[in-house]
């Protein structure tokens, strides 16, 4: 018998060697067999696991922040390009108020000629509870859900009773806007709560509403705006000598019947009143 050389195999072993490895490849592709049949073998692991690709939240999270930033970039561009077009009016239908703020009117024309065209048309008289901005037709409807709305929040705030505002007295806003004051008493303070809540309920609706100034309701007859020209003739102020025989004068009570949601731009209608787009009785 042959002896095999230092570190040799025989072919005894070479053949155990051989069986064994055959038998392991053929254990490792049952196996595998095995797994790929499972219900779960095409399940990715960082799904079974919840394991997600940081990178993706990260641009996702960017994407979002810049979305809410171009948002607010948008927003603080709208209040800042503010100018309403549209008013929630009060308006004045009280023949002695109006007859008495004509008297007022033809008393200060007569001492300067060049006022005629400052002064409001008596078919405009009226009381501004809210300014606001409507871009578009969608916009218009949604300020007039938000009238509707407002309704029964009225009723709440009167509670039956009837909101009769009296006017007397004469002042302006800078010897620029001259307007019929409203008298003190009860009435105020349900009229304050009415503006007030009409410009939470529009500005709930993501109207763009209200002013920085305080509310305060005024009765306007005439407005040195309206005629641009007159300050190039030397007319820069209303002058209070020319009202001043009015300035304790009793105008009237207005027994307000109804809240009107008015255009400043488009035409008036034949009476000289504001477009109105929709109203509700109070």
């Amino acid at each position: 018998m042959e002896r095999p050389g230092a570190g040799g195999i025989n072919s005894s072993e070479s053949e155990n060697v051989s069986r064994k490895k055959e038998m392991s490849e053929e254990f490792e592709a049952s196996t595998v067999d095995s797994l790929i049949n499972m219900p779960f073998a095409t399940i990715d692991i960082k799904d079974d696991y919840a394991i997600t690709d940081v990178p993706q939240i990260k641009l996702k999270r960017n994407i979002e922040n810049e979305q809410i930033k171009n948002d607010q970039i948008k927003k603080k561009k709208r209040q800042k390009d503010y100018q309403p077009n549209y008013f929630l009016s009060i308006p004045i239908t009280n023949k002695e108020i109006i007859g008495g703020i004509k008297i007022l009117q033809n008393a200060i024309i007569q001492q300067d000629k060049r006022l005629a065209k400052a002064m409001v048309s008596d078919g405009s008289f009226h009381i501004t509870l809210l300014v606001m901005q409507l871009l578009n037709e969608d916009e218009v409807n949604i300020g007039i859900n938000a009238l509707l709305e407002l309704n029964p929040c009225i009723e709440e705030i009167l509670q039956g009773k009837h909101l009769t505002l009296p006017f007397q007295g004469i002042d302006t806003f800078g010897n620029q806007v001259g307007f019929v004051k409203l008298a003190e008493g009860d009435h105020i303070i349900p009229l304050l709560e009415i503006a007030e809540t009409a410009k939470k309920t529009f500005q709930e609706k993501g109207i763009l509403a209200g002013e920085s100034r305080s509310f305060k309701p005024h009765l306007t007859f005439m407005k040195l705006s309206k005629a641009p020209w007159l300050r190039k003739n030397g007319v820069k102020k209303i002058d209070p000598e020319l009202y001043e025989k009015f300035i304790s004068h009793k105008f009237g009570e207005e027994l307000c019947s109804r809240i009107d949601l008015c255009s400043m731009l488009k035409k008036k209608q034949s009476d000289g009143y504001y477009h109105c787009e929709s109203s509700i009785v109070i």
